[in-house]
């Protein structure tokens, strides 16, 4: 018998049946006994997970995701690799989420550190985490919020020379970035690779969003030509500030964008620029033909 065949009949031995919030009868993996499979043979506990819902059972941390997303869409979500550059305010909080839904691989891409100014908004950045790096601080917190996800870790800064190598393989990218200079080298990175790219950007209560397909026009339309440069320091994040609230909300919808895209559902942001207003509690959308 194949390691594969016995794999599969663990899972069936393992798998037990519970009571979801609604009274229904559902199979599921504990965590528990996912560990114990996973030292068995050998393997990674994402692999557990996927080998568990192509069988049919549910792990039983994402029960309830199950209306939302079936079964079938979990596994595609933990097929999926997302590459999420920057890994502080809005990156960490998309990074955070995306592990939670059940995304299996996932590449974060960060080249500075924790300091101080980072613990108003930062997920990850806590009195423990300063001076370290917040890419490899993400990775580290991940396997303790969901083991199921791969993660691999680039403490660098992007460049038009490294940037396919990182992207190599991803489905979607997501612009946790603050200037717009590297926005716009990614962008057109993921253009020439023909990858999705998710665009994010916070500056005090204000928040903006669009979801950038290789054919569409992308970010020019919003920021015009931009020449490259060092960090701009009146930038509107410098400027404004980063409170707290901002890059927890614009993320969630930065993630959700994602899921659209991965699971082929939902109106995405694509050819129009959602604007966020917490101060007035505004949400507007601007079509950018």
């Amino acid at each position: 018998m194949s390691d594969q065949q016995d794999l599969e009949e663990a899972l069936q031995e393992k798998a037990g049946e519970v009571a979801d919030p609604a009274g229904r009868a559902v199979r599921v993996l504990a965590d528990v006994e996912a560990m114990e499979l996973s030292r068995r043979f050998g393997c990674g506990m994402g692999t557990i997970y996927r080998e568990s819902l192509r069988s049919g059972i549910c792990p039983h941390r994402y029960l309830r995701n199950r209306e939302a997303i079936s079964i079938d869409e979990q596994l595609r979500l933990a097929c999926n690799r997302v590459a999420v550059i920057g890994a502080g305010g809005l990156g960490g909080h998309v990074i955070h989420l995306l592990s939670r839904i059940g995304i299996g691989r996932l590449t974060v891409v960060d080249c500075d550190v924790f300091d101080e100014t980072n613990l108003n908004r930062q997920i990850f950045c806590t009195s423990d985490s300063l001076g370290k790096p917040k890419a490899l601080v993400a990775a580290q917190l991940l396997a303790s919020i969901n083991p199921g996800v791969d993660v691999i870790t680039h403490e660098l800064r992007i460049e038009e020379s490294n940037l396919p190598g990182i992207l190599a393989g991803v489905d979607v990218v997501v612009d946790g970035l603050d200037n717009i200079q590297d926005r716009l080298v990614l962008e057109r990175s993921a253009r020439n690779l023909k990858i999705p790219l998710v665009h994010g950007a916070i500056a005090g209560f204000d928040g903006q969003l669009m979801t950038v397909f290789p054919d569409d026009r992308g970010l020019i339309a919003v920021y015009g030509p931009v020449e490259r440069g060092g960090k701009d320091q009146r930038s509107p994040e410098a400027v404004m500030g980063v409170p707290a609230l901002m890059p927890c909300l614009m993320a969630t919808f930065q993630a959700m964008e994602v899921l659209k895209i991965l699971l082929g559902r939902g109106t995405l942001l694509r050819n129009t620029l959602l604007h966020v207003g917490l101060d007035a509690g505004e949400v507007n959308r601007f079509p950018l033909g």
